[in-house]
């Protein structure tokens, strides 16, 4: 079942948004709270730790005070009469039991008399308590444990014994009252007297100002969460409000787009009715495109091949009218007798079957072949080169042929020859046109274990055309407008590689331009290709 539709979207957008902003604010505020309540809970442990620290402090500066104090009245009393030690004893404890500190009247100091440092049943006698006078003048133990089972006596004994002094926390019963509560001591040996003076502070004090801070982080908690609340139903509003102009504008917008795909599709569907016939005519276009280019090149190929014909025949026909003008000549002089006669037919009869094989050697290259067969380049390159190396060598243009062992291909024989044919031409008239003494076409053959090469270089200035490959564009020429057609290049390409599948291509070096033709050894039927 298709859950979004065009007709549904504007009301998914609206319900989407609502649901996302909803969750990241629930998700926010949740994490917001729970942050809160974690600070809280930091600063409530570092307010213990604060409030403990500064109890200590406050315990440890009486004890020093009394200790100093009681340092002070020594120095002011002759302590070799044994009365005045007495009495300055008695003075010091009365003094210490009424001292209170802190504002608190449970802030009390107390005194161990000690008999024994190492500890026992009976290690010392409580000289002063004042929450628990009924101990005063008993003996005490170190034993004893807090209400938690904590032998707090036994901690204070060790700390002093290592270094003088000890801090204790334990519960004890608060003054005046059986309510058990934390509290931390603070034991103190003077030595001189063998006593141990120390006071104690209750910690539950603290917990007073932790419920002052919860309650006032409730208060600001509350606040924070109403203001979240309206934040959010405001942020939620304005989300909504634009929501729906989204969804308004998508759904607008879709319904345009969809007008236009159906407007698109149907004429695409006109499209498709009529491309078949429209790729067929374009195909039929391009075939008779190609069958005038076809036909123009040998319009060409039969023009050049009549340049050729002249070529050929002028010297022959020389010698033919030589031949004649002679036999007149001898004729009006009576002097041709039947010897001479023979003779001159022999000769004629010679020069008649030279031209006559001249017009076969053209008629077989021209006529057009249909079958692949085997056959030797360097057989097609002498049959190209009887045809037209009269008309380069009449330039002064110097061939030269570098065939080490010769190679067969399977192919179309009398296609690739009009290739060579139409490279060996452009060569030609590329040195005629630059007007370059010395002009020279070289025709190599080479191969590999799967490939043949015939390449075909002149010295005739290179190809100025950019880039390169353009040349092999119908209607592109070098030449002037008047002397080429732009089309040999072009039917050659076709004859290579769609006719005999394989490469031809251009580049300049050393000052002229080198064609190679790349054929595959042994080219098969499966490879595909026709004659043009």
């Amino acid at each position: 079942m298709k859950i979004i539709k065009e007709s549904n979207i504007s009301t998914i957008i609206i319900v989407s948004t609502i649901f996302i902003i909803s969750s990241l604010m629930l998700f926010n505020g949740y994490f917001f709270i729970t942050k809160q309540y974690e600070i809280l809970q930091a600063q409530i442990e570092d307010t213990k730790k604060t409030f403990v620290e500064n109890k200590r402090n406050v315990l440890k500066r009486e004890v020093d005070a009394i200790i100093e104090f009681i340092e002070f009245k020594k120095s002011r009393t002759n302590l070799m009469e044994p009365s005045a030690l007495e009495a300055l004893h008695h003075e010091v404890y009365d003094w210490i039991r009424h001292i209170r500190y802190g504002g608190q009247e449970h802030n009390y100091i107390f005194v161990y008399q000690v008999e024994h440092m190492s500890g026992g049943d009976k290690f010392a006698k409580m000289l002063i308590n004042p929450n628990r006078p009924d101990l005063e003048g008993e003996y005490i133990s170190d034993a004893y444990t807090d209400e938690n089972g904590k032998a707090f006596r036994k901690i204070f004994l060790q700390d002093i014994h290592e270094k003088g002094y000890s801090f204790v926390e334990y519960i004890y019963k608060k003054p005046d009252s059986n309510i058990i509560r934390p509290k931390v001591s603070y034991f103190k040996l003077y030595k001189e007297w063998n006593i141990i003076i120390a006071a104690g502070a209750y910690t539950d004090d603290i917990d007073k100002e932790i419920d002052i801070a919860k309650a006032a982080f409730k208060k600001k908690m509350e606040l924070e969460i109403t203001s979240a609340i309206i934040i959010f139903l405001l942020f939620a509003l304005i989300a909504n409000t634009f929501a729906v102009m989204l969804g308004k504008r998508i759904e607008r917008f879709l319904n345009t787009y969809h007008k236009q795909v159906q407007q698109k599709t149907l004429e695409l569907e006109n499209l498709n009715k009529t491309l078949e016939s429209r790729v067929t005519e374009e195909i039929k276009k391009n075939r008779e495109q190609e069958q005038l280019l076809i036909q123009k090149s040998k319009f060409i190929a039969l023009g050049e091949m009549i340049s050729n014909i002249a070529h050929q025949w002028r010297q022959p026909l020389s010698q033919l009218s030589a031949l004649l003008m002679t036999l007149k000549l001898k004729y009006n002089m009576d002097k041709l007798d039947k010897t001479a006669m023979e003779i001159k037919c022999v000769e004629a009869e010679t020069i008649v079957e030279y031209m006559s094989h001249t017009i076969d050697d053209f008629r077989n290259f021209f006529m057009p072949n249909k079958d692949k067969k085997m056959f030797s380049i360097q057989t097609s390159i002498d049959d190209v080169l009887r045809i037209i190396a009269m008309s380069i060598t009449n330039q002064e243009i110097e061939i030269e042929v570098n065939i080490l062992h010769d190679e067969f291909i399977i192919g179309y024989k009398s296609e690739y020859e009009q290739v060579v044919l139409n490279l060996l031409s452009n060569a030609k008239d590329a040195i005629i046109t630059s007007e370059r003494q010395g002009g020279k076409i070289t025709i190599s053959l080479g191969s590999d274990e799967q490939m043949v090469r015939l390449s075909i270089e002149d010295n005739g200035g290179g190809i100025k055309i950019v880039p390169i490959e353009k040349i092999f564009e119908p209607y592109v020429s070098t030449k002037e407008q008047n002397e080429g057609t732009g089309i040999g290049l072009y039917m050659a390409k076709l004859i290579i590689e769609k006719s005999m599948r394989g490469k031809l291509e251009a580049r300049n070096e050393n000052g002229g331009a080198i064609f190679t033709i790349e054929l595959e050894k042994g080219f098969k039927e499966t490879l595909g290709g026709s004659p043009l």
